[in-house]
């Protein structure tokens, strides 16, 4: 398996975001909150996600960028152990960062592991 974060795994619809907001299980692990919603089984596996670091927090895009770079390397390290544990299952997810500072990578690396591990949508 790749571990690369192709466009394809990113979460664009604006109908699925919405749904993910309204029906997701959520869980988190400071600083990184964890949206998730299994969809209908198509028969392969299609994982999907976002990454969110909110505007009310963090004022300049240069932090939000940080902080959105950081969630998605440390996704794509795990991702591979992820899809072994999903299964054969479509899921969106959506990470969302609501630290009130930033904090460093080795943080946000093992909060993202400690969400993905025991994933049960």
């Amino acid at each position: 398996m790749s571990n690369k974060f192709h466009k394809k795994e990113r979460l664009c619809s604006k109908k699925q975001i919405d749904l993910l907001f309204a029906k997701g299980l959520s869980k988190s692990a400071y600083p990184v909150k964890l949206i998730s919603l299994e969809g209908v089984n198509s028969g392969k596996q299609e994982v999907k996600a976002m990454f969110v670091v909110p505007k009310k927090k963090f004022k300049n895009a240069t932090d939000r960028n940080k902080l959105k770079r950081r969630m998605r390397e440390a996704y794509r390290l795990e991702k591979a152990a992820f899809y072994l544990t999903a299964g054969n299952t479509n899921l969106n997810l959506a990470f969302l960062y609501y630290a009130s500072k930033p904090e460093d990578y080795l943080t946000i690396f093992k909060a993202i592991k400690k969400l993905l591990t025991p994933v049960q949508p």
